[in-house]
């Protein structure tokens, strides 16, 4: 009887040992869970709840023209493309290809960005050549290399002749002389685009939420940090607000095996001071916007993160450091608004 009692004060001690043990850890995860997001909240903020533009109302006629227009393959001369064939809000807003055919079916230089978020950008394309999403609507129907359209005149001249499509820009342009016009084109797409916001589980953290992010996505967010890679990487969108030289350390053939030589911003500048410089990528919805850099010339996120720190910090990153990082960026994976990927009917 002896024994047994004292085995059984045993096993209750052992069991609030634990229980203590257990408690503090706890206690211990939350300390460094709100110490990490004191730090976050220094360097980053959730996404804004609009991406607004006083010049271009959002309003639902415009969002839903420019949604169709969005869709639609007689934006390019052969009717072979659409925005959404290069960015492809089914797939994060990417094609998933290192760089994209064209209307003429030839491969451009560059990678394919994101259209989420893409209206938060400072400026537009990986050299900034356009100010806004509804200059960059624009662009690419004329390139040559996209879609290829030979001057605004045959694409409105286009539009004009459907019925459909001349009532939708009369409702989201009303009032005017001329609803059906390149510049309309333009501000409807863009407000389409300015709806494509991705918030996430990282916004709630963001907002106070510490239980939002798990321990590994903690102590990659920590990492993060404490890396440097907020050396570029900032804001609400981890990314899209500045311009940052690439590589600071070896060349780039050195780090991906890539023989592509893109001088950046100096291709638009001409300014020899501009060469190599590159917009900063946006972090969100990364692991699943692959491949990556600007010639999408790596694939996994584990080797652009390892790529990064060497070209940019000069630092090699542990396996586990590495690993703590990518659960990190997968965190910031959002959600692409559901009506958004819902191909609307063609007029």
């Amino acid at each position: 009887m002896k024994k047994l009692l004292i085995l059984t004060t045993a096993v209750v001690l052992i069991f609030a040992i634990s229980c203590k043990n257990k408690q503090s850890n706890e206690q211990a995860m939350v300390v460094n869970a709100d110490s990490v997001l004191m730090l976050a909240n220094n360097m980053f903020q959730p996404l804004p709840k609009e991406a607004a533009n006083p010049e271009n109302a959002v309003t639902p006629e415009k969002v839903l023209l420019g949604k169709t227009l969005y869709y639609d393959n007689r934006l390019s001369m052969h009717n072979t493309q659409s925005c959404n064939t290069c960015h492809n809000l089914a797939t994060f807003g990417v094609d998933n290809k290192s760089t994209s055919p064209g209307d003429n079916g030839k491969l451009g230089t560059r990678n394919s960005p994101t259209s989420l978020n893409s209206a938060l950008h400072f400026l537009q394309f990986w050299d900034g050549r356009m100010k806004d999403v509804e200059e960059q609507a624009g662009g690419p129907v004329m390139n040559p290399a996209e879609m290829s359209m030979p001057d605004e005149k045959t694409m409105i001249a286009r539009l004009t002749k459907n019925e459909g499509y001349k009532k939708m820009f009369d409702a989201a342009f009303p009032g005017e002389k001329q609803p059906v016009s390149f510049t309309n084109m333009r501000k409807s797409i863009a407000a389409f685009e300015r709806t494509l916001q991705t918030p996430g589980k990282f916004d709630k953290f963001l907002e106070g939420d510490v239980t939002a992010l798990n321990e590994q996505e903690l102590k990659g967010c920590k990492t993060f940090m404490e890396t440097g890679c907020t050396a570029c990487h900032t804001g609400p969108l981890l990314g899209g607000n500045m311009f940052q030289k690439y590589p600071l350390f070896g060349t780039h053939k050195e780090l991906t095996g890539s023989t592509v030589d893109d001088q950046g911003k100096m291709q638009a500048t001409k300014n020899e001071a501009d060469k190599y410089f590159f917009k900063v990528p946006s972090l969100r919805n990364v692991a699943e916007t692959w491949p990556y850099l600007h010639d999408g010339s790596i694939k996994e996120l584990g080797k652009t993160i390892q790529i990064m720190a060497k070209g940019q910090l000069n630092k090699e990153l542990t396996p586990e450091q590495n690993g703590d990082i990518s659960a990190f960026l997968k965190a910031l994976t959002g959600e692409v608004p559901s009506e958004a990927k819902q191909v609307p009917a063609m007029p």
